[in-house]
């Protein structure tokens, strides 16, 4: 369902031997680097196209997806010699050989106990990269090296110090046979790059299809009102306008989930990315009461304090689903997701975030115990309230309307499903580009309905 490896080199036309035509980069004030456009972009125009400078797929995705190119399809070939990495054909194995022999004989030796993290597997990647072309600039660093992305290891706490500890001494345990490490101080620094700066490849559903290192796209700053975005075509990054640019203005991209109200958002960035944002929406927090709405009982609001002690059980909540993913059943993850929105909704209407979010959790549950009418009765409470707080053209709408046209088909209610389908559609054209296979399968879908 992703176009291959040949998309790499398709688009050097995009590229200038110095950079990236219609882009520049320069000092953003108060925000350190920052990347602007140097003419005109109207919105669904792809403003440029980043290879990855190293990627790695999914556990979870071996055996549909190759492993070079990140093509979804039947009839992958498997490594002869590990039996877990797939691939379209001799190309792509001999393509991904340089990275994947860092895992192959290993995976062989340790059995079921190969089990580094995803993190872990591209970082030991990017080293091997580094070795091989130590002084070669890439074509994904037309604009911004690797070694020069931000890390921010003078501001991590000590848990966060801890992690990257732990995934040193990971490190060393599943490649010491196959890398020559550089000095501790160099890797704490690599692993801190790629915590704030690794990107995470997702499919037109959003699910998690792999992670990826874009030092080019890592240039643009955030904003949670974002004139662009970036979607992913095989193991390239592509970025396109969402909203019209003028020569001169900076290229903005959101790095968290814009549902959350101000002070959610502003938390996130602080814990992940170590800065407070400024744009617009964060000033004014215009929607903040949109997406906080209350029910009245007997006429009236509920208390401040009542309403922050809802919060907090919210937040919580959310944080505790999170864990139980690991650990509990389908069935018991529905519960808590049922429990927590009987105790919210006394307070919180049902288009408020954090009602949305849990509905959305149980939606996904439903669809995974293939409780498909339950699943619909969720998404038809999402869709609405997320066309509302979410930008124009947002992969998480089209997403939804992508799940809920694909369930009514299931259920046989092929008005409605083509109807949702084509509402996917007209965001994909824009965020994907209207050549982008994710478009062309689901004309062909909604092409099939109409027949």
């Amino acid at each position: 369902m992703i176009i291959g490896h040949s998309l790499l080199n398709l688009r050097d036309r995009d590229m200038t031997a110095d950079g990236i035509d219609g882009m520049e980069r320069f000092e953003s004030p108060g925000k350190g680097r920052g990347l602007r456009v140097t003419r005109a972009y109207r919105v669904g125009e792809l403003l440029f196209v980043c290879p990855a400078y190293s990627h790695v797929l999914s556990v979870s995705e071996r055996g549909y997806t190759c492993e070079h190119c990140f093509a979804r399809k039947e009839g992958l070939s498997k490594c002869g010699k590990c039996k877990k990495a797939f691939y379209c054909n001799v190309e792509c194995q001999r393509g991904d050989w340089a990275m994947h022999k860092l895992e192959c004989s290993a995976m062989c030796s340790f059995g079921e106990s190969w089990c580094p993290s995803e993190t872990v597997r591209l970082v030991a990647r990017i080293i091997s990269r580094m070795q091989k072309v130590p002084k070669e600039r890439s074509d994904s660093e037309k604009l911004l090296l690797l070694k020069d992305l931000e890390g921010n290891l003078d501001k991590l706490d000590n848990e966060k110090r801890e992690m990257n500890e732990a995934d040193i001494a990971e490190l060393h345990h599943f490649y010491s046979k196959h890398l020559d490490f550089p000095d501790h101080q160099a890797l704490l620094t690599l692993f801190a790059q790629v915590h704030c700066n690794g990107f995470t490849v997702e499919d037109e559903e959003l699910s998690h299809v792999g992670s990826a290192v874009f030092p080019d796209v890592a240039l643009m700053n955030h904003s949670c009102c974002p004139n662009v975005i970036v979607t992913y075509r095989g193991t390239s990054a592509e970025v396109r306008a969402v909203k019209d640019i003028s020569p001169g203005m900076e290229v903005y991209t959101s790095y968290i989930d814009l549902l959350y109200p101000t002070e959610d958002r502003m938390e996130r960035l602080r814990d992940s990315y170590y800065f407070t944002c400024d744009c617009k929406e964060c000033k004014t927090k215009s929607k903040d009461k949109v997406k906080l709405k209350l029910r009245k009982v007997n006429g009236d609001e509920p208390r401040s304090e009542e309403i922050r002690e809802m919060l907090r059980y919210a937040r919580n909540a959310i944080e505790d689903f999170r864990r139980a993913k690991q650990e509990k059943t389908p069935a018991e993850l529905l519960e808590i997701c049922e429990l927590s929105m009987d105790k919210m909704g006394s307070m919180f209407e049902d288009s408020n975030v954090y009602m949305l979010h849990m509905m959305y959790q149980a939606m996904g549950v439903c669809m995974y115990m293939e409780d498909y009418d339950g699943a619909v009765s969720y998404g038809e409470k999402v869709i609405k309230p997320f066309r509302q707080l979410y930008p124009a053209y947002s992969l998480n709408v089209a997403s939804m309307y992508l799940k809920l046209g694909r369930l009514y088909t299931v259920l046989d209610r092929l008005s409605a499903g083509s109807a949702a389908l084509k509402k996917a559609l007209a965001i994909m054209e824009v965020v994907h580009g209207k050549d982008h296979v994710y478009v062309k399968e689901l004309q062909k879908q909604i092409s099939t309905h109409q027949k």
